[in-house]
C-alpha cells in the first residue's frame, strides 16, 4: 500500500505541475513571447496644451497598483516644478537639468515590478479580475465591464492631476478658484495674435467663467476639474463654449458661422472618424467624401440658412472632442481584440492570464518592438 501511495502523491503533484504551468505568464499560447520587462511610463509635462489631436490620447494603466506607483514618480517631479516656479526659477535653470525625472526611483520601482516574488502578473490579473467582472457577475469581463473599469482609472488620474493643479493655484487655499488667482500655462502669455492660443479662448476668462456652473465667480474642484477636461463635463454653458470655440478655430471667413467648406475642411473628418466602424484607413479622395459630409452638414443645420451655427454643433460636439469615455472604449476593444481567444466578444480569466502582457502592455520596455507587435495607440 505504501508503494502504491506513493506513486499516487507523484501523479497528483506531476498534475498540479502542470496545472501550474499552464497557467504561468511566461507560456505561450495565441502570442509569441518571452519574459519582458515592465518599464513605467513618465507622463509627466509642466505644459499641457489643449489642442492635441483628439484621436491621440495616453491610456491609463490597466493595473491600479501602477497606476499608484507613476502617480507617485510624477507627484515628485511636480513638486520639483512648484519649487521653481514659486522660486522664479523656470528660466534661468539650464536646459533640462532640473526637468529630468529621478531615474534611480523609475530604477528602484522598475525592480520591484520585475520580482516575480513582489509582482506577479498573473496573480494580480487573478486578483483584479472579480473587480471587473461585476455587473453581472458570470465569470466574464465583457466590454461593458472592461470600459467601466478602464474609465473609473481614467477618471481617478484626471483627477489626482486636477488636484495637483488645483495645490499651484489655490493662493488663498480656500478649495477655491477666482480667475484674479489663476495663472494660464506659459504658451498663453508667449502667444501672439495668430497663434492657436490667442485665437481660441483656452485658459482665457471666458473659458473660466463658462466653467462656473454655480456663477458664483470660483470654481471648485469639480468645475476647476471641468474647466480642464470640457469633453466630459455636463455644463451646458462649458459645452456651449467649446462649440463657439469650435467655430472660432473653424470659421477662416470670420463671419461668425461655419459653411460647407469650411465644414468639409475642418470638421468632417472628425466626425467621420470617431466611430471606428465607419474609419477606413485608406484615404478618400475629397469627391468621394463629398457626399456624406453634404449628408451630415444638412442634418446638423436646422433652420436651412447653409450655415452651422454654435447652437448646431452641440450634437457633434463629442464627436470633435471625445471624452474619456470614448478613449476608455478604445483600448477595451483593443484588449478584446488581443486578448480573447475564442472570439466570443469577452474575456474569461484563463483568457487574460493567458495573454497577460495586453494589460501591460503599456509599461514594457520598447526594446522589445522589435520581436513583438507593438501598439503605440494607448500611450
Amino acid at each position: 500500500m505504501g508503494s502504491k501511495t506513493s506513486v499516487i502523491i507523484y501523479i497528483t503533484l506531476a498534475l498540479l505541475l502542470l496545472l501550474l504551468i499552464s497557467h504561468s505568464p511566461n507560456k505561450p499560447s495565441s502570442h509569441r513571447y518571452r519574459h519582458r520587462r515592465l518599464k513605467l511610463r513618465s507622463n509627466f509635462s509642466a505644459v499641457d496644451h489643449p489642442h492635441r489631436s483628439p484621436h491621440h490620447h495616453d491610456a491609463v494603466p490597466f493595473d491600479p497598483l501602477i497606476a499608484d506607483i507613476e502617480r507617485q514618480i510624477e507627484d515628485k517631479q511636480w513638486e520639483k516644478e512648484k519649487y521653481m516656479m514659486s522660486n522664479e526659477r523656470l528660466e534661468s535653470a539650464a536646459p533640462g537639468a532640473e526637468s529630468q525625472p529621478e531615474w534611480e526611483d523609475f530604477m528602484n520601482a522598475e525592480d520591484y515590478l520585475n520580482d516575480e516574488e513582489k509582482f506577479n502578473v498573473t496573480d494580480r490579473l487573478v486578483l483584479l479580475f472579480p473587480k471587473i467582472d461585476v455587473d453581472p457577475t458570470d465569470g466574464y469581463a465583457t466590454e461593458g465591464e472592461l470600459v467601466e473599469w478602464i474609465l473609473k482609472n481614467s477618471q481617478r488620474e484626471v483627477m489626482h492631476r486636477t488636484q495637483r493643479e488645483m495645490e499651484i493655484h489655490d493662493k488663498n487655499r480656500d478649495g477655491s478658484i477666482s480667475f484674479a488667482e489663476y495663472e494660464p500655462p506659459a504658451w498663453v502669455h508667449k502667444s501672439d495674435n495668430t497663434s492657436l492660443g490667442y485665437e481660441m479662448g483656452w485658459w482665457r476668462e471666458e473659458h473660466f467663467n463658462a466653467s462656473d456652473a454655480d456663477g458664483d465667480g470660483l470654481l471648485n474642484i469639480a468645475e476647476f476639474n471641468d474647466f480642464h477636461h470640457p469633453a466630459d463635463s455636463k455644463n451646458p454653458k462649458l459645452l456651449h463654449w467649446l462649440c463657439q470655440e469650435e467655430i472660432r478655430e473653424r470659421d477662416s471667413d470670420k463671419d461668425g458661422k461655419v459653411n460647407f467648406k469650411e465644414f468639409f475642411h475642418g470638421l468632417f473628418d472628425f466626425v467621420r472618424n470617431y466611430d471606428k466602424e465607419h474609419h477606413s484607413p485608406s484615404h478618400e479622395s475629397d469627391d468621394s467624401a463629398e457626399a456624406p459630409a453634404l449628408k451630415i452638414f444638412a442634418e446638423l443645420d436646422k433652420d436651412g440658412d447653409g450655415y452651422l451655427s454654435d447652437a448646431e454643433l452641440l450634437p457633434i460636439i463629442d464627436k470633435l472632442h471625445p471624452s474619456e469615455r470614448y478613449y476608455a472604449k478604445q483600448q477595451a476593444d483593443y484588449i478584446i481584440s488581443q486578448a480573447d481567444a475564442d472570439k466570443d466578444g469577452r474575456l474569461t480569466l484563463k483568457e487574460m492570464i493567458d495573454s497577460p502582457y495586453v494589460f501591460y502592455s503599456a509599461i514594457f520596455n520598447e526594446d522589445d518592438e522589435d520581436d513583438y507587435e507593438y501598439h503605440d495607440e494607448f500611450r
